[in-house]
């Protein structure tokens, strides 16, 4: 508990970034088909990915999945 106040100052920003790219992956996979929610949930990777909780492996596969479904969307606007 002690430890814990000490180091907010320090620790407080880092876990404000890590529950807001939590968030936004959660709101992202509830809507995977809306071209902003796919943008959404690939700034959430990289986030994430650049705060270390993702390997770079996991970041890659994800990543592909992610900008070949916003492929897929702009695809189909475009034949509208």
């Amino acid at each position: 508990m002690l430890l814990k106040l000490l180091f907010a100052p320090v620790l407080g920003p880092i876990e404000g970034v890590s529950w807001v790219a939590n968030k936004m992956l959660e709101q992202a996979d509830i809507s995977t088909n809306d071209l902003e929610s796919l943008q959404k949930q690939l700034l959430a990777l990289q986030l994430a990915f650049d705060m270390g909780e993702l390997s770079e492996d996991d970041f890659e596969a994800q990543e592909e999945e992610i900008l070949l479904a916003i492929q897929e969307v702009e695809d189909e606007e475009d034949e509208e």
